[in-house]
């Protein structure tokens, strides 16, 4: 009986272009801010510095993006939305009411 699962390699990751690899290895990779700068707490109260991480419309900025970590990006989402409750950030901008 034969099997239903295609058994050819996945030629999507093979065929990369030489320019595709290039940049690959020219990437350099994001270190987190916060781990540069050896922080343990990202204070909700420190509007400049977690205003920096919102998109002019109020959405938060990915850590694809920033480059922050995964602990420090989940730390960042906490003191974003506290700032925001406590209203020393928006929730959305005015341009787009």
């Amino acid at each position: 009986m034969r099997s239903t699962r295609n058994t050819r390699p996945d030629s999507r990751n093979q065929r990369k272009s030489k320019r595709e690899k290039e940049a690959q290895a020219l990437r350099k990779k994001r270190t987190c801010r916060f781990c540069d700068a050896k922080e343990n707490y990202i204070d909700y109260k420190d509007e400049k510095k977690v205003q920096r991480f919102t998109s002019e419309q109020g959405k938060i900025i990915p850590k694809r993006i920033t480059g922050t970590c995964a602990k420090h990006q989940r730390q960042l989402v906490t003191a974003i939305k506290r700032a925001r409750h406590l209203a020393l950030l928006p929730f959305v901008s005015d341009a787009i009411r």
